[in-house]
């Protein structure tokens, strides 16, 4: 899967919402191998949003379309300053629920050391990460550059994700976690959706 991660500060979340909803409606039925978008604003403003391909090729194809570029010419007035782009080839999910469901999703940014490695634990003990947390509806994991990743975690609703952040997890779960943090260069940015938008086809 690819994936495309947007970034940047705006002055109206309504407004770019808005933007959003109107690309679903109008653009999202021609944009071929479009699977999903995810995304929203944090209280500080920032809007991050994954826009989810089945393929490079298709989402070039969609880049490329007059209607895409003009309809990105008048979206990004929304912003202020510079949008940041970061494109994956290989993003992984792993859906234990329904992320279309999620009342909350957190965005984790970092670098790291060992790509492979860590998408193998992130996949690594499904079963019991499902029971362990059975707020966490599904996550999607993204690599690019030189190390650099962006984790989005879907949750049922905030009170829960809170709730099983302060959970003690069982030894091989918490041996899972501490390779990850020893895999990772520097504490990683949290990006809290409140009010996520996710969209599908």
């Amino acid at each position: 899967m690819f994936v495309q991660i947007i970034q940047g500060h705006v002055r109206d979340a309504g407004q770019l919402k808005a933007a959003l909803d109107q690309w679903v409606r109008d653009l999202s039925p021609d944009a071929e191998g479009w699977l999903s978008s995810t995304g929203g604003v944090t209280d500080r403003g920032e809007f991050i949003g994954l826009a989810c391909f089945t393929d490079r090729v298709s989402a070039l194809q969609n880049s490329d379309r007059p209607s895409q570029d003009k309809w990105w010419q008048r979206t990004s007035q929304l912003f202020d300053g510079e949008v940041t782009f970061h494109d994956a080839d290989n993003a992984v999910t792993d859906n234990p629920g329904d992320p279309l469901k999620a009342g909350f999703v957190q965005i984790m940014q970092g670098k790291g050391t060992d790509h492979d490695r860590a998408v193998e634990l992130l996949l690594e003990c499904t079963p019991e990460w499902a029971a362990f947390r059975p707020d966490i509806l599904g996550t999607t994991a993204c690599a690019y550059g030189d190390g650099e990743f962006t984790v989005a975690v879907y949750f049922t609703n905030e009170q829960e994700a809170r709730a099983g952040e302060r959970k003690q997890p069982p030894p091989d779960l918490a041996a899972q976690m501490a390779e990850l943090q020893e895999i990772m260069i520097g504490p990683p940015t949290y990006f809290d959706l409140h009010q996520p938008w996710i969209r599908t086809p």
